[in-house]
């Protein structure tokens, strides 16, 4: 399960399951702590979203797996 926060700290999703559907990602979960939510990302936007990545971002996410929360 994975959380995120709006930046006052109120959890705005929790993602419960990612999977692959067809050639698809499907992600699963709910918005505001109650109403569920199954959402896809499809390889175009995938693609999308990698072109915002540059290379300092790429770093900075690679080291948040090696940060403790808060």
């Amino acid at each position: 399960m994975m959380k995120l926060y709006n930046p006052d700290g109120t959890e705005l999703m929790t993602i419960t399951r990612v999977q692959p559907a067809g050639r698809c990602l499907r992600i699963e979960g709910s918005l505001f702590g109650g109403m569920p939510i199954a959402t896809q990302l499809r390889p175009t936007q995938a693609r999308a979203g990698l072109k915002l990545l540059s290379p300092g971002k790429l770093w900075f996410l690679i080291c948040l797996f090696c940060r403790r929360g808060p």
